[in-house]
């Protein structure tokens, strides 16, 4: 009975551990893709953070245009580790495809839940201390703004009310569901 409480104690420090280890590198991959304010707090509390691991592979791995590659392949070997320890730990066989494919399903949730997060704490700001700045607010409108900035366009307010971001909200539940749990189903399959 212990050994089953013990491998879900495991289980649930490498999702932690792992996960906002990622979650960090992936801030830091969105906030140069968008250009943020790197003197923020938080940019630079980010980059602190995930400087021991992004700098010793940008010596070897270069930049593609604006995407940091070295940022992207360390995303890339976290999840694997991640998501190899956890089938190791739970006794599943391992076989490399699925592996990748279950990396890359579970980055692209972890970033569409990243987006998610954001949205909902620019709507909730904005209703509780409307038109006031925080570090922190700062770099959650910069990252969330290329998603919202096409929708503001199209849609027009109702009467003060943006709308923008449930539609975008809608969008990322729909390709969670058409686009990532398909892709977990195919890296399961290949496993």
């Amino acid at each position: 009975m212990s050994g089953g409480y013990l491998s879900n104690a495991l289980v649930f420090l490498l999702n932690t551990v792992f996960g906002l280890y990622i979650g960090a590198v992936m801030l830091r991959l969105i906030l140069q893709l968008v250009r943020a304010d790197f003197y923020n707090p938080l940019c630079q509390a980010i980059v602190k953070v995930t400087n021991p691991l992004v700098r010793p592979l940008r010596r070897y791995i270069p930049a593609v245009g604006r995407i940091d590659s070295s940022s992207v392949l360390l995303l890339v070997v976290l999840q694997i580790i991640n998501t190899c320890l956890l089938m190791l730990l739970v006794g599943h066989s391992i076989r490399p495809p699925g592996l990748l494919v279950l990396a890359i399903a579970e980055l692209l949730s972890k970033g569409i839940y990243l987006y998610i997060f954001g949205i909902f704490i620019a709507v909730v700001a904005s209703w509780i201390a409307p038109g006031t700045y925080n570090p922190v607010l700062g770099v959650v409108e910069s990252v969330i703004a290329p998603l919202l900035r096409p929708v503001r366009r199209r849609l027009p307010t109702l009467g003060g009310l943006d709308l923008s971001p449930l539609v975008v909200l809608l969008g990322l539940q729909l390709v969670l569901i058409l686009v990532v749990a398909p892709l977990k189903d195919l890296g399961v399959a290949l496993i």
